[in-house]
């Protein structure tokens, strides 16, 4: 059946983000909903990208997904790829999956392999923006008591500079390590640092953070420069992490090519949806690379999407999960994934297994976040008070960084 009309709805979650999630319908009325990542500040960019595309998908038939993936590319986008184009068309590639699958009367899962497993681990993310460490650490072990075993977060203050204040690095290093007491030895710790630093800092940090047993180092580097990473995981004994930041094929391979990192993390919003997250998964399978989506996205259309294929691929390992996201997507939704101790259960359901009320979506809709202006880091992100040296009662955590 030929698609008639996309959507867009922005919703506001309270924090971190407006969500841009889509509905694509076909001429019989049978929808599927998708969702495109976005930044803050870009919700609306990344919104009118879609309306743009609109007319170049509308009047095709809903099961050619790849092909129309490829005259986007071609006609609509003149053979460039960017983080616009391809959370854009993530949006309506992930809503045409979930068509596809409604259509057939079968979960997405069983569309493109069949499972793997039987249910998706997740660590939490979302959770350490609190003002200080001891109530950033109370945030961790309500994880815990929830059931999570790993869970992702930013230690670093101040502004993000490729050169690191010696004291913005000593603050981050106690920060882990009472994270690490407080937390047990089994708790998987994920260390973020967003693309800070320049090698040597990197890896000084690196080597420092090994003795508490962090399961990875997630882009120290900029992620555009592959041999920078290359440098950092020769020389530190921890997995490194990279692809929030990539979005086409061409830069995995890239990054795979040169043995930059163990561990990929794309984002299904972000990358050209499902297709090209299960052909990444394929190009590091044979290159002994794990897999672990990223996902700063609701904990609907995108979450969902990228379970169906976490459940397929043979080298997965685990999947973010937002947990501030939860009670405004809780409030729009009619059916969603269930995250229990850790796990997202896989939906027998057809399609992506979630429904969302359009008009609980419209009562939610954009609002902007308070802008504090640029380039004055220190107002958005403000740095601790520093003392001489650390001692057991520095704990004011002044910086860190929006997550994603």
């Amino acid at each position: 059946m030929k698609i008639a009309r996309i959507e867009t709805f922005l919703l506001h979650p309270g924090s971190g983000k407006n969500l841009l999630l889509c509905r694509v319908e076909t001429e019989d009325g049978l929808h599927g909903w998708g969702e495109a990542y976005v930044t803050r500040g870009k919700e609306k960019v990344i919104d009118a990208c879609i309306g743009c595309m609109a007319p170049y998908v509308i009047g095709r038939s809903s099961f050619e997904i790849r092909h129309t993936a490829h005259v986007l590319f071609n006609d609509f986008a003149i053979r460039r790829n960017s983080m616009e184009l391809l959370a854009a068309w993530s949006a309506i590639e992930i809503a045409l999956w979930d068509i596809l699958g409604k259509r057939c009367n079968q979960p997405v899962y069983n569309l493109i392999g069949g499972r793997s497993r039987a249910e998706v681990r997740v660590y939490a993310n979302g959770w350490c923006s609190a003002p200080s460490v001891e109530e950033n650490i109370a945030r961790a072990l309500k994880l815990k008591e929830e059931g999570f075993t790993a869970a992702k977060f930013d230690p670093f203050p101040g502004p993000w500079r490729s050169f690191v204040d010696p004291k913005d690095e000593d603050f981050a290093i106690d920060f882990v390590r009472q994270m690490r007491a407080a937390l047990g030895p089994e708790f998987e710790l994920l260390i973020e640092a967003h693309r800070r630093f320049a090698p040597s800092h990197a890896i000084r940090i690196g080597r420092r953070l090994e003795e508490f047993g962090i399961r990875w180092y997630e882009e120290p580097c900029l992620a555009d420069n592959p041999s920078l990473l290359a440098e950092v995981r020769r020389a530190v004994a921890i997995p490194i992490v990279t692809g929030e930041a990539l979005y086409s094929k061409e830069s995995f391979f890239q990054v795979l090519e040169q043995r930059v990192a163990d561990i990929l993390n794309p984002d299904i919003c972000a990358i050209g949806g499902i297709s090209a997250l299960l052909a990444i998964a394929a190009m590091a399978e044979p290159q002994a690379v794990a897999m672990a989506p990223h996902n700063y996205n609701s904990v609907l259309a995108g979450f969902a999407a990228t379970v169906h294929v976490c459940a397929t691929i043979p080298n997965f390992l685990i999947a973010e999960y937002f947990v501030n996201f939860r009670d405004a997507c809780g409030e729009v939704a009619t059916r969603q994934i269930k995250v229990e101790q850790g796990f997202a259960r896989l939906p027998e359901e057809p399609g992506l297994g979630i429904e969302i009320d359009a008009e609980r979506l419209r009562a939610r809709a954009y609002r902007e976040f308070a802008h504090k202006g640029l380039p004055d880091y220190r107002d958005e992100f403000p740095r601790r008070d520093y003392v001489p040296a650390l001692v057991p009662g520095i704990t004011r955590l002044g910086g860190g960084a929006p997550s994603g």
